[in-house]
């Protein structure tokens, strides 16, 4: 199914704490939240270009603590939204929030307004963690709000971070098992980046904080995006959306524009290493046939793979195969 998103930030807005990691203005790229009207104009124009192309349309509040904002103005933008939805133009409303923002009284509100997805900002299952990030909140709010969107009939996200302030690989993929046990729909998972300004950015200087690099960070998203699909949760996003603010405020961390694609491309090479555990060893000429949409992904960054199977002793050639979907692939000695 082809699916078309019309983004609307509302930055920073409703969120009681200030986290060790956060700048929602320099993430979204805005600093204050959007007006009624112009919520109306950016889903006329999102619905403009996606009408007739896409199976679904959804408008997206994103950035901020959505249900935690002032309730008029929560009011204001879903009721600037809504009648889209209402009209069948937009199959529906998602939004993003805090574990601890969500109540029967709000679920009620957006259950009423066409909300039909909600995101929890979970970042990690870890109560060290969260409380070192001052996130304001624990895993078992997580827990019970999870509980409580599913009760409402809503589909369930969750968003987790990687890297953060007193985590590590093995506190993130317990933070992973933590939500594969709750089964969300989606997951968004975010290397966490360094942004001036920032509480982060002051134990980075002072040497107390010391960000993953970006193959650990790879090596990392490519476990859990296994993980995840194991259990059938989609992973929507990796890594942050590029933008020329977000670039210009990193100072450290993992920012990469194409850090799913790196994590996508870590998979097939530990899936073919899996394969030719099985056949003949080294040295061997090998040919690796994909689905078209992964060939760049098998052949790797700056043919990274070709190269590190070529150092063991592999002669590998790569090449399409429309048969084949998704990250499928098949090895065959030549």
């Amino acid at each position: 199914m082809k699916q078309a998103t019309i983004p609307i930030f509302v930055p920073h807005a409703g969120c009681p704490h200030q986290c060790s990691f956060c700048d929602q203005r320099c993430i979204s790229s805005t600093a204050v939240p959007p007006t009624p009207q112009q919520v109306r104009d950016l889903c006329r124009q999102g619905l403009q270009g996606a009408q007739g192309r896409f199976d679904r349309i959804e408008i997206a509040f994103f950035g901020g603590s959505f249900t935690a904002v002032a309730p008029e103005l929560m009011l204001s933008l879903l009721n600037a939204a809504y009648p889209f939805v209402r009209a069948g133009s937009a199959d529906g409303i998602r939004v993003s929030t805090r574990p601890d923002a969500i109540d029967p009284q709000r679920l009620d509100i957006l259950a009423a307004h066409g909300v039909t997805a909600v995101e929890l900002g979970v970042q990690s299952m870890q109560p060290s963690v969260l409380l070192k990030n001052n996130r304001g909140h624990t895993p078992q709010q997580t827990e019970e709000a999870s509980r409580l969107i599913r009760s409402w009939g809503l589909s369930l996200g969750h968003q987790m971070m990687t890297g953060l302030y007193g985590d590590s690989a093995e506190g993130s993929l317990a933070t992973a098992e933590a939500i594969c046990r709750l089964a969300p729909d989606t997951v968004r998972v975010y290397p966490t980046v360094v942004l001036r300004g920032t509480r982060l950015e002051q134990l980075y200087l002072r040497g107390d904080y010391h960000p993953p690099t970006l193959q650990e960070s790879i090596a990392l998203g490519a476990r859990l995006l296994r993980r995840f699909g194991q259990e059938g949760i989609r992973v929507i996003r990796m890594g942050l959306q590029a933008s020329p603010q977000l670039e210009q405020n990193t100072v450290a961390g993992v920012y990469h524009p194409a850090f799913r694609e790196l994590c996508e491309s870590r998979l097939l090479l530990e899936d073919v290493l899996t394969s030719l555990k099985t056949k003949a060893p080294p040295p061997q000429k090998i040919s690796i046939r994909v689905a078209p949409a992964a060939l760049s992904k098998m052949i790797g960054q700056r043919r990274c793979n070709i190269d590190f199977l070529k150092n063991l002793g592999y002669n590998a050639t790569v090449s399409a195969d429309s048969s084949l979907t998704g990250l499928r692939h098949a090895v065959e000695l030549l």
